[in-house]
């Protein structure tokens, strides 16, 4: 996971139009204060397609929480997507997903990836299917036969993404408030 993404740099940003590439590492519980804003902001972002997906007001705790947890879970993959040059060592996205059993189908195990999120500085230059790339071989590693990706049903930008990537619907989700 040390090869880096080129991404060009953002020309209206920066002047000019090189290379800003990207490197992708497992992330460590010291990259927690970095991965809980990025999280949180994610789910601002989903909370903006769907009021069933209001962000609770201690969700910053529970981000904190729920990344740690998988840091130390051998079924969990997070990644820290960082910059290089002005931005080296500076974590700018990260992937959050898990393995987890399928009793009644083949393959028997699914790479499920909860969350992925990058600046949007990082976004529509390869960067987010490199991350994709790198969070699929890190699944696979753990024994998924499939990946899935689960995100806002509302969230069209994600399905076009994923859906550029041969991912396709296979179930559906639905909720109401009671």
């Amino acid at each position: 996971m040390t090869a880096p993404a080129e991404a060009p740099a953002d020309a209206a940003a920066t002047g000019e139009s090189s290379p800003r590439p990207i490197h992708v590492r497992p992330a460590r519980p010291a990259d927690l204060p970095a991965l809980v804003p990025l999280l949180l902001r994610l789910k601002r972002l989903n909370e903006e397609f769907d009021p069933l997906l209001r962000v609770r007001d201690d969700a910053e705790g529970q981000a904190r929480e729920v990344l740690a947890a998988s840091l130390a879970d051998p079924k969990a993959v997070v990644l820290a997507a960082e910059g290089v040059g002005p931005d080296r060592d500076r974590i700018v996205g990260l992937v959050h997903a898990i393995v987890r059993e399928r009793p009644f189908y083949q393959p028997t195990r699914e790479g499920v990836i909860l969350d992925i999120y990058l600046l949007p500085l990082y976004r529509r230059h390869g960067v987010g299917e490199y991350l994709l790339k790198e969070t699929s071989e890190a699944l696979r590693a753990r024994g998924a036969g499939v990946v899935i990706a689960e995100f806002p049903a509302q969230n069209e930008i994600a399905s076009r993404f994923y859906a550029k990537r041969g991912f396709r619907p296979i179930t559906a989700r639905h909720a109401r408030s009671l």
